[in-house]
Formats: structure tokens, C-alpha cells, sequence
């Protein structure tokens, strides 16, 4: 796809209601923003033959959560070897779906984004997880729900699992919470893909490239106010105040209370006192 032609498809995405996004097919939209010119097809032939894949496996297994689980596992982490980047975990092609398909691995959003798409692609219910610190997915059958890892191979996580997972990412502190469990999003799913490209360009001191990741995940998220916010920082810490400034407008035309208002007044005065 060329640039042109994604940012086309990324800005169609804004419209839709947020269950019409084919999640997979617009991380591959968004992989493809880093490959202009790259054949993109390859890979949503790839995830069909995977769905078949999986399709044939669950047959064989029968339909329980557990048949499901087992079928999933099977296809992606065995027959076609997917598993967690352990070695070079903040490695940027972790978090690129047309580099995971091409070297099998990946960061658990990643990872996670394929079990959905198989799972939906056959008709589950299944979804991401707005689990802090390591994406999680959720299988459920109406009457029972599974949680599972796609960085470790899929495997089940009971709550003592989910329990030491949240205290090594978030701190010993940390206790689980019902908002542990809340369904994310689509296009949550895909800022949360995304924000790990831009906090990774952070920590290397490419605030351009931050920038860009940004204004990527603004053009089908344009009313996410954290990410306009994201965008007036970068903007002003690498010198485009103009740029900054209309960021921080829409700060605060998104915001709802006076505290916000009065906050993003005090960021474009500053910011226009420099302009001056």
C-alpha cells in the first residue's frame, strides 16, 4: 500500500462504529505505514489460511471453551510458531503485525490481535482485555470465560495467574480490579499497539518519531483527547509550537470540565507568550 493509501484508510476508520473495524486488517494498515509500496495482500492470506487452520483444528476437537483454547494454541504457537519476543522484547517490530507474521513473534497485543481475528473470524466471542502492563484475551461461550496469554503460548491464567501477573508489571501494591477484566475496544486495542511504538521512541529520544506514531493513531482516533495531548508535548518539546498550540486547542474543545479548561488555557498562553 502507498502512504496516501493508508492514511485513507486510516482516516475511513474514524466513521465506523467501533465494532465494524476489522482489527487485524487495520494493524496491517498500520504496518503497513512504515513499508510504503510493500504488497500487503501476502498477509491477509496469510491470516485467512491461519483461520482455516483453526477452523479445521476446533472440527477435530469439538466446540467447548476448552476444545477452542486447545485449537488456537495448536495452530498459532505450534503449527505455525508464534510465540512472545523474550530475547528483544522492546524491539520495534514487535508491535508491526506484517513483522510478527514475518518472523513469528511478537509483543502480547500483537500476539493477541491474531487470536481475535481467528476467533471472530469463526464466529467466537472473544476479545482484549484492558489488563495493565501485558495484553490479555478473553474466550467466553455465554456460560463460561477463559482467560488467556498469547505471549505464553495461549495458556489459561486462573486469578492467583492474574494476581502475580498485575504485581510484577504494576508493583506489589497492586490489587485486581473489575476494570482488570473490562473488554477493550477496537481501536483501544489499536492505540494500545500503537503506544507501545511511540513510549519506545520515547525512551531512544525520537520524539519525531513519536510524533508520527501519533498523528497515526489520531487519523481513526481523532477525538481521543490523550492522544491530541500527546501530540501538543512532542510538538512543543521538539519546537513546533504552531503545531503544539492547535494540538492543545483540541485539548480543550474535548474537554468537560473547568479544571481541564482552565489547564489547557494555562499550556496555550505559555505556549503563545513564546510564539510572540
Amino acid at each position: 500500500m502507498l502512504e496516501n493509501e493508508t492514511e485513507v484508510a486510516l482516516r475511513r476508520l474514524s466513521s465506523l462504529k467501533d465494532e465494524e473495524i476489522d482489527l487485524a486488517g487495520a494493524a496491517l494498515t498500520l504496518a503497513a505505514r512504515g513499508s510504503p509500496g510493500a504488497p500487503i495482500d501476502h498477509y491477509h492470506a496469510h491470516l485467512a489460511e491461519v483461520v482455516l487452520a483453526v477452523a479445521n483444528a476446533s472440527a477435530e476437537a469439538g466446540d467447548s471453551l476448552i476444545a477452542r483454547r486447545a485449537a488456537l494454541s495448536r495452530v498459532l504457537h505450534e503449527t505455525y510458531e508464534y510465540a512472545g519476543d523474550q530475547k528483544s522484547y522492546d524491539d520495534l517490530q514487535n508491535a508491526n503485525l506484517m513483522r510478527v507474521i514475518d518472523r513469528r513473534k511478537g509483543l502480547p497485543i500483537a500476539l493477541g490481535i491474531l487470536h481475535i481475528h481467528c476467533g471472530r473470524a469463526l464466529g467466537w466471542d472473544v476479545c482484549g482485555l484492558d489488563f495493565p502492563g501485558h495484553f490479555l484475551i478473553r474466550l467466553s461461550d455465554g456460560t463460561s470465560r477463559m482467560i488467556l496469554d498469547p505471549f505464553n503460548g495461549g495458556e489459561e491464567i486462573n486469578a492467583d495467574g492474574l494476581r502475580w501477573l498485575l504485581k510484577a508489571t504494576q508493583g506489589p501494591d497492586a490489587e485486581l480490579r473489575p476494570a482488570h477484566y473490562a473488554p477493550a475496544t477496537n481501536r483501544g486495542i489499536l492505540i494500545r499497539l500503537q503506544n507501545n511504538r511511540k513510549v519506545r521512541l520515547i525512551k531512544t529520544e525520537n520524539l519525531a518519531g513519536a510524533l508520527a506514531v501519533v498523528e497515526e493513531m489520531l487519523l481513526f482516533a481523532p477525538r481521543d483527547a490523550t492522544l491530541w495531548h500527546d501530540a501538543g508535548l512532542l510538538n512543543r518539546h521538539i519546537g513546533n509550537l504552531r503545531a503544539a498550540l492547535v494540538a492543545f486547542g483540541h485539548c480543550r474543545d474535548l474537554a468537560d470540565n473547568r479544571v481541564e479548561w482552565e489547564r489547557f488555557d494555562q499550556l496555550i498562553a505559555e505556549i503563545c507568550g513564546r510564539l510572540n
